[in-house]
C-alpha cells in the first residue's frame, strides 16, 4: 500500500536522484534535468523546481551545503542530499516500481463520457488524436535512436521505451475504437438511445 509522502510531488524524486550524484544549486539542477531530457518525464518549471527543493530542505531530505558568491551572478545555494533523503529516494522508488497505482489520466475520463458526443464527432476527434499519437511515437523513436547513437546505456533512457510502449498501445486502442464507432449497429444504437431522451 502506498505510503503518504512528506513531499509527494514526483519532481522531488528526480531532485533527490540528481542530488544523490553530487551537490548542486537549483539552477544547475534544472539544466541537468533538461540535458538528460527528464523534462519529458517530470512536469516542472523553474518556480516549481525551486519550490520542491525548499520543501525537501524543510523535510530534512536535502540540506544547504554552501552558498557560492560570484560578482557576476547572484549568490547561489548548493544543496546536497541527506541520509534521510537517500532513504526516502530508495523507499519511494521501490514503492513506485513494485506497486501499480490507480492513476486518473484525462483521456480515461474523456472515454468514460464519450457517449455525450455523436459517434461522427467522436470519430473525427479520435482521428485527430491518432495523428497526434503518430507524431508522438515518431518523436519518441527519434529520442531512442539519438540515445543509442550517443551510446547512452539503455537503462538511462528506459522511460522512453516505456513511453513508446504506452503510445503504441494507445494508438492500437484508438484505431480499434474508431472502427467500432463507425459500425452501423453502434451508430443506430446510439441514435436509438439518445433519440428517446431528447
Amino acid at each position: 500500500m502506498a505510503k503518504p509522502r512528506t513531499v509527494a510531488n514526483p519532481l522531488a524524486l528526480a531532485v533527490l536522484a540528481f542530488l544523490s550524484r553530487e551537490p548542486m544549486h537549483p539552477y544547475e539542477l534544472g539544466k541537468r534535468l533538461q540535458e538528460a531530457e527528464k523534462d519529458r518525464s517530470f512536469k516542472y518549471n523553474r518556480g516549481s523546481l525551486y519550490m520542491v527543493v525548499k520543501q525537501l530542505a524543510k523535510a530534512g531530505f536535502v540540506a544547504d551545503r554552501e552558498t557560492v558568491r560570484d560578482a557576476a551572478r547572484p549568490e547561489r545555494t548548493l544543496y546536497e542530499i541527506t541520509d534521510d533523503g537517500r532513504a526516502e529516494l530508495r523507499d519511494w522508488l521501490r514503492e513506485l516500481l513494485a506497486e501499480p497505482r490507480e492513476e486518473y489520466p484525462l483521456f480515461g475520463a474523456a472515454l468514460s463520457l464519450i457517449v455525450v458526443l455523436p459517434p461522427e464527432e467522436a470519430t473525427t476527434l479520435l482521428e485527430q488524436r491518432l495523428a497526434a499519437l503518430a507524431e508522438a511515437r515518431a518523436d519518441t523513436r527519434t529520442a531512442i535512436k539519438r540515445a543509442a547513437e550517443a551510446e547512452v546505456l539503455w537503462v538511462f533512457s528506459i522511460e522512453e521505451e516505456y513511453r513508446l510502449a504506452v503510445l503504441d498501445a494507445e494508438y492500437r486502442f484508438v484505431t480499434g475504437l474508431i472502427t467500432s464507432l463507425r459500425r452501423p449497429d453502434y451508430v443506430q444504437a446510439w441514435q436509438d438511445f439518445f433519440g428517446r431522451r431528447t
